[in-house]
């Protein structure tokens, strides 16, 4: 039992003791080898700790790393998340910009459709005064026409029966309304295929 424990915690430290005496030969060695197992002590102890502080040294080179990779997981991660908000603000860019040229589109035809209105307008009501004047211009409806492909009709006669005009006068103007539901109606049918 006695001899287990000397070899657990004195084998090593005096057989090497020994050993240094021996081939030092001091004149006294009961002093050396005390001052020797001190420094064995203190060397040993040194050991230990430069163990441990490498031991601490690495935990924490370990721990650098991880937050090292979740540092770089991060800017990866806000790179990803920059890039799909420019992604979505380009979209809301491109979207507002269709939005704008539909509304340009709309306003242009609803432009157009006035334009259009006010031109039959002013042709019915060129037409009512050229049927009030009752004069006999002559002039063919081609040449009285600045379309292009307007028919060139030959003249006609008029007669004298108010009936008659009345009745063109009404006829000329379901024409342009007609002609303004047909365009309607077009226009309808392209906004839905848009």
């Amino acid at each position: 039992m006695e001899s287990a424990y000397l070899q657990k915690f004195l084998g090593t430290c005096l057989t090497e003791g020994l050993a240094e005496v021996a081939r030092m030969r001091p004149v006294d060695p009961i002093e050396y080898l005390a001052l020797w197992i001190y420094k064995y002590k203190k060397n040993v102890t040194m050991e230990k700790q430069r163990q441990e502080e490498m031991a601490q040294l690495e935990h924490e080179r370990e721990v650098a790393l991880m937050e090292q990779e979740m540092m770089e997981r991060l800017k990866a991660e806000e790179l990803l998340f920059q890039q799909q908000q420019l992604e979505f603000q380009l979209e809301l860019e491109e979207q507002e910009k269709e939005r704008q040229r539909i509304e340009e589109l709309q306003r242009a035809q609803e432009q157009s459709e006035k334009e259009l209105r006010m031109s039959m307008e002013n042709m019915a009501k060129e037409d009512i005064l050229h049927g009030e004047d009752g004069a006999d211009s002559g002039k063919t409806l081609a040449e009285i026409s600045d379309r292009y492909g307007a028919p060139n009709l030959s003249r006609v006669e008029e007669l004298d029966e108010p009936m008659l005009s009345d009745v063109i006068d009404f006829h000329h103007g379901f024409n342009m309304k007609a002609l303004l539901v047909f365009k309607t109606t077009i226009d309808l049918g392209v906004r839905e295929w848009e």
